[in-house]
């Protein structure tokens, strides 16, 4: 492994505007081998409780988040970030964002679903204080992939999930941990 470490990349994080959509299109097709399409992402901000937001820096969006409003939570369909920034700090300052938009009173939890095969994003969800607490076999509709939910939640004592939390590799690199 490497001593050298990237610097830290502050970012302004703003809504997701029309204009940011060549930018963002290409992260996600840097980033995913199933990519969202232009529709995709339209299709689904067009919904009231559908937002997105962009990470820029130098004026150049670095990454973008999607995610939908709920009564109780809010739930990541979409998140990612530009190769050439990774490691920099860009996901956790959208992650931080993010959890400051819950509240005890109203919203306290944040919920996504990634693919299995998806170990970066399930370790940099757990550096940011998710766990994984269910898993959804056969979720995607272009693989037979299982999904693991992963959930962040202010109140930790509260979550009634935590005895039915299945064994997988998630669960024993946090036992490791």
């Amino acid at each position: 492994m490497s001593n050298i470490t990237k610097q830290q990349l502050d970012v302004q994080i703003r809504w997701l505007i029309r204009r940011d959509m060549p930018e963002v299109l290409q992260i996600e097709r840097t980033s995913f081998a199933t990519a969202w399409t232009d529709e995709d992402f339209l299709c689904c901000l067009r919904q009231r409780n559908c937002i997105g937001m962009v990470a820029e820096a130098n004026h150049q969006i670095v990454g973008f988040m999607i995610y939908e409003l709920h009564k109780a939570k809010l739930h990541i369909l979409n998140f990612a970030v530009a190769p050439e920034v990774r490691r920099m700090g860009v996901g956790k300052q959208m992650v931080l964002r993010l959890i400051d938009k819950l509240s005890q009173q109203r919203r306290n939890e944040i919920l996504l679903d990634l693919r299995e095969s998806n170990l970066d994003g399930q370790l940099f969800f757990r550096t940011q204080g998710f766990r994984a607490v269910r898993v959804v076999r056969c979720h995607y509709d272009d693989t037979a992939e299982d999904a693991y939910i992963m959930q962040f939640r202010l109140d930790r004592q509260s979550d009634e999930l935590a005895p039915y939390i299945p064994q997988n590799r998630i669960s024993d690199i946090e036992e490791a941990a």
